[in-house]
């Protein structure tokens, strides 16, 4: 057996049921990407005319009218808004982000107005744009959009993500027909998204997806959409997209990633992943305290999770502490525990090597026998988890 690079290197050998989170490396890559990737390394090629093949992949698998690869997703974002500022104008495309064209104004509801690991108004601040953000955190009305938009808007931003508000807020049929009727174009931000179609079928001018997530490719980012907006995104690349690039393997790996994805057995990943989650939730039920529930993905990808509850009277643990406890030991394993306050957290099952499920529900078993062994409930105010949350970045280095 080959030995774990991790283990050479330092690193937690970390087991990842929290899904397609940076903070993680993403997703596994598939063979196919590695492969291309490791066959065009050695050799020079023309990146743009690289980008013009990755454009036609792109657009036959996306429905869009021409693509390109760029960093990441969120260098996507500020791509696509300062092109839609600049247009082709190589001299404003220079003077980005401190001098913008008259056109500078990104409508944005506030309700997506998340953080991604960084928050998405920063991504559109980047490229020198201003961010105007409509409704509240719980609602937007046609009329807050409507009487945003001015002469000064250059584009409007839509986020897709579990971390949105999901209600009481402008679908996006109703932002596209809205902005359209104004003339200002739309830019999805699709990141973790699964469906590589939807959102330019209901009108998007513009998507933006991750080519490392679902699609398990490299580090990368997706541009998809309207010719002559998808050219003025690229032709940031002159610009304020120049530390944003990525390499000929980045664009060649994608490419191949996308191919696969054509080819890849969906309904197999599915069954197979609702195997663990029915393992998962047969090792949590008739448990004190827990309360295991499969629930599906929030933007409707074809995924499900395990949502687990959990009463700490009964089990005698958080379920931050719990989370806590996963995270460490010989195998530590990473849970979904965004929302962990409610006191529950996920098991996401799309990002296991074969064996690692029986792991999960090992440990799952091991963690909760430790804490109903314990005369007292295992209960960390919560506040500082908050409070340490980032003491790990701030001492890099050490």
């Amino acid at each position: 057996m080959t030995e774990d690079v991790r283990s050479k290197l330092g690193l937690r050998p970390v087991i990842n049921v929290s899904g397609t989170m940076t903070s993680l490396g993403a997703s596994i890559v598939v063979p196919e990407a590695i492969a291309a990737m490791s066959e065009i390394l050695p050799q020079f090629v023309e990146i743009n005319d690289l980008q013009r093949n990755a454009s036609a992949v792109i657009a036959r698998l996306t429905g869009a009218e021409a693509g390109y690869v760029t960093a990441s997703c969120s260098a996507g974002i500020s791509l696509a808004v300062a092109g839609a500022m600049t247009g082709d104008n190589l001299l404003a495309i220079e003077r980005l982000p401190d001098q913008t064209p008259a056109k500078n104004e990104v409508i944005v509801q506030m309700g997506h107005i998340i953080s991604y690991g960084a928050p998405v108004d920063q991504a559109i601040r980047l490229a020198g744009a201003k961010p105007v953000i409509i409704g509240q955190a719980t609602s937007t009305h046609r009329f807050h959009m409507e009487n945003a938009i001015t002469d000064k808007t250059a584009v409007a931003v839509y986020v897709v993500s579990h971390h949105v508000v999901d209600y009481g807020l402008l679908n996006l049929i109703e932002f596209v027909e809205i902005a359209h009727a104004r003339g200002v174009p739309v830019i999805v931000d699709a990141a973790s998204e699964y469906d590589l179609r939807v959102f330019l079928a209901q009108g998007a001018d513009m998507v933006l997806y991750s080519g490392h997530k679902f699609l398990g490719g490299p580090t990368s980012g997706i541009v998809a959409g309207k010719k002559e907006l998808v050219r003025h995104a690229f032709l940031q690349n002159l610009g304020i997209g120049r530390g944003m690039k990525v390499g000929k393997e980045s664009v060649y790996g994608v490419m191949a990633a996308l191919e696969a994805w054509e080819r890849r057995d969906h309904a197999g990943i599915r069954e197979r992943e609702t195997g663990y989650l029915k393992l998962w939730k047969e090792t949590l039920d008739g448990r004190p305290g827990v309360n295991a529930v499969i629930e599906p993905d929030p933007t409707k990808n074809p995924l499900d999770r395990l949502r687990v509850n959990i009463s700490a009277q009964e089990a005698h643990i958080t379920a931050w502490d719990l989370a806590v406890a996963m995270a460490t030991g010989d195998q530590p394993i990473i849970v979904r525990d965004h929302e962990v306050e409610h006191n529950y957290f996920y098991l996401d099952p799309c990002n296991l090597h074969p064996g690692q499920e029986t792991i999960v529900a090992r440990r799952l078993a091991e963690e909760l026998d430790k804490a109903r062994a314990s005369n007292e409930i295992i209960a960390t105010p919560f506040e500082n988890r908050s409070r340490h949350r980032f003491d790990g970045l701030l001492s890099w280095p050490d």
